[in-house]
């Protein structure tokens, strides 16, 4: 690669991370990691009025919870800041106004109800080239007029003025050669009225600023990049201009159309990396996180949404995604979301991850649910018998909560119509037996006692299990009795009795 890789992930803080924007992070992050590259954070808040407090610092808290934390970022600034687009105001003015010198752009002074009028007047009405000469800007106002206007300060924004017939094309590095018709492109507001650039001048100018040599981002951005292109080249900058790339949308699982909050929403899943809180609402919007999903496999389910290494490997470490991720490997087309999928990566982490690894994430599950660890080795223990059994992490509570206290609950239900005075006597007799020492052992004694008393173990068993954990669920019954101890276990078995006679 010629130039040094630099490439930015560039959020606007208006509220939750959509998994589509994580995924954008996360091709940037293994580009840069794969090319010995740059990833920078830069924060888009241009638009002050989709503002929203505590939305920058969220950004940073998930893209740290993935793992893929920026090199440079405002809160890790390098030598290309600053690194939030509000700080860099005074530059975009002077580019925009670079452009109406050279004759790229030009001043409007339309107010809202001149556009509102003109929107009825005209069906699908567009600012450009077709109809600007019918508007009230510097290019149908006197040269006096126009600074007349401006001396006064009204307000106005200024436009680029996008050529007729011409054909504006580049190579994106995932669709190959893409070309545009610039009569079929509207003459874009450079700067707003309140001086903020719009997102099409900004994102020129700050790439150029910060050296950005790629651009990923999404395939929704594809109809501005004529504009993009155009302003490249009219700023004099274009054999700076990064090479880009748009990514595949994500879809909704049924492959019709941009997964968006209201599918998750619909169908009951989540679409943002983590909760996020409405300040003015103070509604919460459920993340992966917070619904119990690690990150390494939230990152290795978002990685294969458009990308695969081209084998059939599907479980890949944040290392191996840096070690093998290739532009020339992303589908040009949608890559539709699975929620039963996303599950399955879960549980495929959770169950190849080491009790040591997931100790403090369990324990802090336990402690949200009011159960308290005291000894950190028989938590280890827990944790090997039952992850398997976990496909999210608050599964793990229910999995294991019988190992710390005696059920509140049984499910009688499945008991009680098989229940007898025989089995009872049974269990009183196995429990003045019971010694525990290993699984093995107890599983023997507890078929030799079946077969004493005229019983086939399989009809004893459930009746066991419920007792100990209180429903039809759990590791092998004689491990749990082993974990649980002599003592306990018989004080459960005596308890249990006492309910299923009732």
């Amino acid at each position: 690669m010629d130039k040094k890789v630099r490439v930015r992930f560039a959020p606007s803080p208006t509220g939750g991370l959509h998994l589509g924007g994580v995924r954008t992070a996360l091709f940037n992050y293994l580009f840069a990691k794969k090319n010995n590259g740059t990833f920078v954070l830069r924060v888009e808040d241009t638009d002050q009025n989709r503002f929203v407090e505590g939305a920058e610092q969220y950004i940073v808290n998930c893209l740290d919870w993935c793992g893929i934390t920026p090199d440079e970022s405002p809160g890790n600034p390098g030598a290309y800041g600053p690194y939030r687009q509000s700080e860099r105001k005074p530059s975009y003015r002077k580019f925009a106004e670079q452009l109406i010198s050279d004759g790229y752009a030009y001043y409007a002074f339309d107010t809202p109800e001149d556009l509102d009028a003109k929107r009825k007047e005209i069906p699908n009405f567009q600012y450009g080239q077709a109809t600007r000469m019918q508007m009230r800007n510097s290019l149908t106002l006197t040269i006096s007029e126009v600074e007349e206007l401006l001396a006064a300060k009204t307000p106005h924004v200024i436009r680029i003025k996008v050529p007729a017939d011409e054909i504006v094309h580049f190579n994106d590095l995932i669709r190959g050669d893409v070309s545009f018709e610039t009569s079929l492109v509207d003459d874009k507001v450079l700067l707003k009225a309140d001086g903020m650039p719009t997102y099409h001048l900004a994102v020129v100018v700050d790439d150029k600023a910060m050296e950005i040599s790629h651009a990923f981002r999404g395939e929704e951005w594809l109809p501005s990049a004529p504009v993009h292109i155009l302003l490249w080249k009219y700023l004099g900058w274009e054999a700076e201009m990064p090479a880009w790339a748009h990514l595949p949308l994500i879809l909704k699982p049924d492959g019709h159309g941009k997964l968006s909050k209201r599918d998750g929403d619909r169908l009951g899943f989540p679409v943002y990396a983590m909760n996020w809180t409405d300040p003015k609402t103070g509604d919460i919007t459920k993340g992966f996180k917070e619904m119990g999903f690690m990150p390494e496999a939230f990152i290795n389910m978002l990685a294969l949404l458009g990308w695969n290494d081209g084998t059939d490997q599907e479980l890949f470490s944040l290392n191996e995604l840096e070690e093998k991720f290739s532009i020339e490997r992303i589908s040009k087309a949608g890559a539709k979301f699975d929620f039963e999928k996303a599950k399955w990566y879960n549980h495929e982490w959770i169950k190849q991850s080491s009790a040591g690894s997931l100790h403090l994430t369990f324990k802090a599950e336990l402690e949200k649910a009011g159960i308290e660890v005291k000894d950190e080795a028989f938590l280890n223990t827990i944790i090997d018998l039952i992850k398997d059994r976990c496909t999210l992490l608050p599964d793990f509570v229910a999995q294991s909560s019988y190992f710390f206290a005696s059920p509140a609950e049984y499910d009688v239900n499945s008991v009680k119509p098989k229940w007898t005075a025989e089995k009872a006597d049974f269990f009183n007799a196995f429990a003045d037996r019971l010694t525990l020492t290993d699984a093995g052992t107890a599983e023997a004694a507890f078929k030799a006692l079946a077969e004493e008393k005229g019983f086939k173990p399989g009809e004893l068993m459930l009746p066991f299990r419920i007792m100990l954990v209180g429903g039809k669920f759990g590791p092998g019954v004689f491990d749990i009795a082993v974990l649980l101890g002599t003592t306990e276990t018989k004080t459960r078995i005596a308890k249990a009795i006492a309910v299923f006679n009732s």
